[in-house]
């Protein structure tokens, strides 16, 4: 019997991301593109400022994505596209919110569907999830 059903909304988890969060994020993945840190080139190359790398942000989804399921090794799927940066601009914190909605259940799996947004924008779509029951 599982733990989930259809229509639920899961639980949401806020993730801060500020200026020291992507350097960090950088360092470990060894994307140094300047757009993530440095103010005067990501406006120089028509961004509103400091963008966080696309892959953290859906790093932190998926970090909850593997929480909702109980373990990172039973997220069968995961995916989703980019549809807006988040914007982390100097000396400020901000929040990555997800959630999620259980749309479909069976015997072995749950699929979920997945919202993140930052200052309510959202910045993935199509987010969706397959989980191991």
């Amino acid at each position: 019997m599982s733990i989930f059903k259809v229509g639920e909304v899961l639980p949401t988890k806020i993730y801060i991301l500020n200026r020291a969060s992507l350097v960090a994020y950088a360092n470990a993945s060894g994307d140094q593109n300047p757009i993530h840190q440095d103010e005067a080139f990501a406006k120089s190359v028509g961004l509103e400022n400091v963008i966080a790398h696309g892959m953290y942000t859906m790093g932190l989804v998926g970090h909850y994505v593997g929480r909702m399921a109980g373990s990172s090794s039973k997220v069968k799927e995961f995916s989703a596209r980019f549809t807006k940066p988040v914007v982390v601009p100097a000396d400020t914190d901000v929040e990555l919110v997800v959630s999620a909605t259980v749309i479909e259940l069976t015997d072995e799996i749950a699929r979920l569907e997945i919202t993140a947004t930052c200052n309510e924008v959202k910045v993935l779509g199509m987010t969706k999830a397959t989980i191991l029951l």
